[in-house]
């Protein structure tokens, strides 16, 4: 069974956002939505209980590169890319 398991390494996860601001948990969610839209999986850790701890965006390494410029992207669009991104996805479904 171990011979099936995949060690590599390539599916490791890696922190992209960290903050333990007031609104870190929003902002993490939009940027996990921002790269899901992209076709990267994201992953949010971090606890409402746990006030004192930060919240993470997490990828998998693999997919890094692509996480960062989505974020890039996302960032240099502002909220007008935001709402433009949003109407072409409900066109497509």
């Amino acid at each position: 069974m171990a011979d099936e398991l995949d060690l590599s390494g390539d599916l490791d996860l890696v922190t992209i956002f960290e903050s333990s601001e007031v609104d870190s948990q929003m902002e993490a969610q939009i940027i996990r939505g921002a790269l899901e839209a992209g076709g990267v999986p994201a992953f949010i850790v971090g606890d409402t209980a746990l006030p004192n701890l930060p919240f993470m965006v997490r990828v998998p390494k693999d997919r890094r590169e692509d996480a960062e410029r989505l974020i890039a992207e996302s960032r240099a669009a502002g909220p007008q890319g935001a709402d433009e991104a949003e109407r072409a996805s409900e066109s497509t479904q």
